[in-house]
């Protein structure tokens, strides 16, 4: 809306700038979240209460904003203007139900405890981002895609893919063979990962495909069919995956895996895509210098 008023001057509604009063309520949640006890739920609830109540505002100012400029009030004065204040419209159209969206979940959560609402938008400029449940103490919910990463030998990354829904880990695991082999030509030795990976039909289909070693453990690990879990086999292959959740730590650390740049899911494949190269570039170029014996 600032950027509007730029373009079209003093037409119309007036612009009110409500961010400082916002920013003062964010804060006051801020601190009442840190207390505990009903006097201070009670005071974050009353800091939502006035930060809905501004953000409706908002949206109200933002819906007679777009109906003046479909109607002409607020309008540009040459054609280069009219072409920015166009992309400006079809923002604020945009932006409006998402903004309307957040408001109805804000109210269902905090005032009304309900903590799994439909189609719950955690980012309006990134509406696709979804709710991860990491089950980690540090961090047991994290923001973003689910992003899968193989790797093959001497650190190189062979497949990376990125999905528009969280699947089940345990849909992966063949298609992930399946890929090594159409990649390569053959499947490989050993086949490594976490519990998450495993099902009784997915070993079962990977020494159908000919893998020799399979070291991916069952959750129950009283389970009669996972005592070769001891078998040092099976150990060295657990080894080897650590090492490749070393790997995704180095692609967050070192090539800003941990937050994409760019917008939209388009530019989500692109930056961990680049992520990617740049890692087997190093790596590639190490095991290179490695045995160079010129």
């Amino acid at each position: 809306m600032k950027k509007i008023t730029e373009l079209t001057g003093k037409a119309g509604t007036k612009l009110r700038n409500r961010m400082r009063s916002i920013g003062h309520r964010v804060m006051e949640i801020a601190r009442a979240s840190r207390s505990k006890g009903p006097q201070a739920q009670e005071k974050m609830k009353q800091g939502y209460r006035e930060l809905l109540t501004a953000t409706r505002r908002v949206v109200n100012q933002a819906k007679r904003f777009r109906e003046e400029m479909a109607s002409g009030v607020k309008r540009a004065k040459d054609r280069q203007q009219k072409a920015v204040l166009q992309v400006l419209q079809k923002d604020l159209a945009t932006m409006l139900p998402r903004v309307r969206q957040v408001i109805r979940q804000t109210r269902a959560r905090v005032m009304g405890g309900d903590v799994h609402v439909s189609r719950k938008l955690v980012s309006v400029f990134e509406p696709s981002t979804e709710v991860i449940r990491k089950g980690k103490a540090s961090k047991p919910t994290e923001f973003g895609k689910m992003v899968k990463i193989q790797e093959a030998e001497n650190q190189i990354i062979t497949h990376y893919e990125v999905f528009a829904k969280r699947p089940n880990d345990a849909d992966l695991l063949v298609p992930a063979v399946q890929k090594h082999e159409e990649q390569f030509g053959r499947v490989p030795q050993l086949v490594a990962g976490d519990a998450g990976f495993y099902s009784a039909g997915n070993e079962a289909e990977l020494h159908k495909m000919g893998v020799k070693q399979i070291s991916v453990p069952n959750r129950s690990t009283k389970s009669p069919e996972r005592r070769h879990q001891k078998k040092r086999s099976f150990r060295r292959g657990q080894k080897w995956r650590t090492g490749v959740e070393g790997r995704i730590s180095v692609l967050k650390r070192r090539h800003g895996l941990n937050r994409c740049r760019y917008r939209g899911d388009a530019g989500m494949q692109r930056w961990v895509g680049l992520g990617v190269i740049a890692d087997n570039l190093i790596n590639i170029g190490r095991f290179l210098a490695a045995n160079d014996t010129g």
